[in-house]
């Protein structure tokens, strides 16, 4: 049985560090396949099948929503079926606490991303089959 390759949507990340996000997740998650969406109209084809939400914490590009702890809060109300995993890209560790609160799990800041734990982070949020 042949497993399916991981979807994984960057929300919100300028194309310098969307770049470096695949670098670093490849890393933990060699076979996956990448979405970006910096848009409302975007993310809402994107999001279909994909299997986890890298958001950005200060998004790039035009959403109606005012910042990623929003779009997490957004699409956790709306998701069924347990996906996709909504995950915060932040340094701040007070967004991380905002962003589980409003559904996400434990994400990663962008000066970590290439660490251990965040690849860590990663495989749990996959299901830790990868």
């Amino acid at each position: 049985m042949t497993e399916r390759t991981p979807k994984i949507i960057l929300i919100g990340h300028c194309g310098p560090d969307a770049a470096m996000l695949r670098s670093a997740v490849r890393g933990a998650v060699p076979d996956a396949s990448f979405e970006s969406a910096n848009d409302d109209e975007s993310l809402s084809r994107a999001i279909e099948g994909a299997d986890l939400a890298l958001v950005n914490r200060a998004l790039e590009g035009t959403f109606s929503a005012a910042d990623g702890i929003e779009v997490i809060r957004q699409l956790a109300s709306r998701r069924g079926g347990g996906r996709p995993v909504l995950m915060l890209v932040s340094n701040y560790e007070d967004a991380q606490a905002q962003a589980v609160q409003a559904g996400a799990v434990e994400g990663f800041g962008k000066l970590a991303m290439y660490d251990d734990a965040a690849k860590e982070r990663l495989r749990r949020a996959l299901g830790g089959s990868v």
